[in-house]
């Protein structure tokens, strides 16, 4: 499946709305015995891997479920220590499931206010005047494309880098943005977009961008 990741930033620099529509590509599952052969350490109100990469664990990974159960940061849903549960012999053997670390709320939030802040950067240090600010970032692992409009709305979408139809797919996203968000009798400017018609729409955008695919290695 297509990576996509699609945020709309107002243009105080607000995250109005998200939606991620791809599942994390490096999450390794394994069941362990005890003592448990990998350092962990809380970092961030999250457990990490410190010290023991294995079978597609890797150091920076963060605990995201133990025996098929979804954890929260550093506890179990009944609220119990992660590191605690894991240091407990009755425990074992357990399974746990290591991935990247998820964002919160509040870290897209503040990453959202960020971008904002490099756009505005990039757009006063541009040599020619009316620059229209950042519009790709580019990684080995996926690139940010930005599309702003005139009322200083960004639609930001982080795909593959070898994605296709990526400018399509922003002005696509404008259009579902104009027609079922800024229409709605219901919604304020600058607040969060939450409108079903948009959801089911911006879900439909994507499923064809998935469609036109990915250029091969080196295209």
């Amino acid at each position: 499946m297509a990576i996509f990741s699609v945020y709309v930033v107002n243009k105080a620099g607000g995250l109005i709305y998200q939606h991620d529509s791809y599942s994390p590509r490096a999450e390794a599952e394994k069941t362990f015995s005890y003592p448990l052969d990998l350092l962990l350490k809380l970092h961030d109100e999250r457990v990490l891997v410190a010290f023991g990469q294995r079978d597609g664990i890797r150091v920076g990974h963060a605990v995201l479920a133990i025996n098929g159960v979804d954890v929260n940061g550093k506890h179990l849903p009944d609220g119990k220590d992660v590191l605690e549960y894991l240091s407990n012999p009755a425990n074992y053997p357990v399974s746990i499931r290591f991935g990247r670390p998820r964002l919160t709320s509040n870290e897209k939030l503040m990453l959202a206010s960020m971008f904002h802040s490099l756009f505005a950067i990039g757009s006063q240090l541009s040599p020619e005047q009316g620059s229209s600010g950042i519009e790709m970032l580019e990684t080995d692992t996926f690139k940010l494309h930005c599309f702003q409009t005139l009322t200083g709305i960004k639609f930001v979408v982080l795909a593959d880098p070898r994605q296709a139809g990526i400018d399509s797919l922003l002005r696509k996203i404008y259009e579902i943005y104009s027609d079922f968000a800024l229409k709605n009798p219901f919604y304020s400017l600058e607040m969060p977009i939450r409108c079903e018609l948009f959801d089911q729409n911006l879900k439909l955008a994507l499923e064809v961008a998935e469609k036109a695919g990915t250029f091969g290695p080196g295209s």
